[in-house]
């Protein structure tokens, strides 16, 4: 069936995020930019974890890597090729490359967002069950909540992926966007994609909704608890650290619920281009920063670590 389908659509063309020539340079800069910064940011703190022994507790080397680790690979699933393709005057992109592309865009984005969930939940036991902290959220418990979440993103996304290639694409082939995205590709398909856009809406919905229900559930918790904390000092510190992260949440899931969780009748290309960016390029690169400049123990670490380095 993938064969049939190539044969009628052998590749696309992915128009980027703009058409206009004086926009590619300073665009260009700006992705770059925002994604070594993403790469490196994410790759200190791998290493920053690795080398320093105080962080070797499992919500550092199971959960925060994990996610660094994530970060790193989704946005490598998009740029890096959107890039090739602003300085590339062909915009041609294989079918099977265009596959691959969506395979590990909608893995990585559905691994990162249970391991936000993951991470509200550690945070919730934390701080409002300190006495069951240790014994609860143990190295067994955080290996085995890091592995549920890979598996089960990559399970969801190989099924959307076995789906979008048993579709027909006959008419047009152009992608009016920066990379190949569900939405984008089912627009094209001249088949019926009705079982596609409800296992989007209702699998979708699931996975994407289940961590942020979690996170907020979990926040409300934690908001109660250091409520009662009678030290204005306490109650300022973890609140400082909580708002940083529920930004980067607000961000992540407002974007992607506000793109994927509605009917594909009112997909707006301009609209969803737009919004796309700041869930796969701003947030990705802004956890590294979330997760270290508001964060003694890993401050601590990323000087050690720029000490051993010079």
């Amino acid at each position: 069936m993938l064969r049939e389908n190539q044969s009628h659509m052998p590749e696309f063309l992915l128009l980027g995020l703009t058409s206009d020539p004086k926009q590619q340079g300073w665009l260009f800069a700006s992705f770059l930019a925002m994604y070594l910064v993403n790469v490196a940011g994410n790759s200190v703190i791998i290493a920053a974890i690795q080398r320093d022994a105080r962080l070797h507790t499992p919500m550092y080397r199971f959960l925060l890597s994990s996610l660094s680790l994530v970060d790193i690979c989704f946005t490598s699933a998009i740029v890096p090729r959107m890039l090739a393709n602003m300085l590339s005057k062909s915009k041609k992109v294989p079918f099977a490359q265009c596959l691959t592309q969506m395979y590990f865009f909608v893995a990585f984005g559905i691994t990162d967002s249970f391991l936000l969930g993951v991470i509200a939940v550690d945070r919730y036991m934390a701080i409002c069950n300190p006495l069951h902290y240790s014994m609860t959220m143990s190295p067994r418990c955080y290996l085995l909540l890091v592995m549920v979440s890979w598996v089960l993103s990559h399970l969801h996304s190989l099924t959307h992926t076995i789906l979008m290639a048993r579709l027909s694409f006959c008419g047009p082939n152009v992608i009016h966007h920066f990379f190949c995205d569900v939405q984008p590709l089912l627009t094209l398909s001249c088949s019926d994609t009705s079982i596609n856009e409800l296992l989007a809406f209702t699998e979708g919905s699931f996975v994407i909704m289940s961590p942020f229900t979690l996170i907020i559930v979990s926040y409300i918790f934690i908001t109660r608890a250091v409520l009662r904390v009678r030290s204005e000092r306490g109650r300022y510190k973890v609140f400082s650290t909580c708002r940083s992260y529920l930004i980067v949440v607000a961000l992540f899931y407002g974007t992607i619920i506000f793109v994927y969780i509605r009917p594909s009748s009112t997909y707006s290309v301009t609209k969803d281009r737009v919004v796309t960016v700041i869930y796969t390029v701003v947030t990705p690169m802004l956890n590294p920063f979330i997760y270290s400049l508001r964060n003694k123990d890993m401050k601590q670490a990323l000087k050690k670590l720029v000490r051993r380095v010079e």
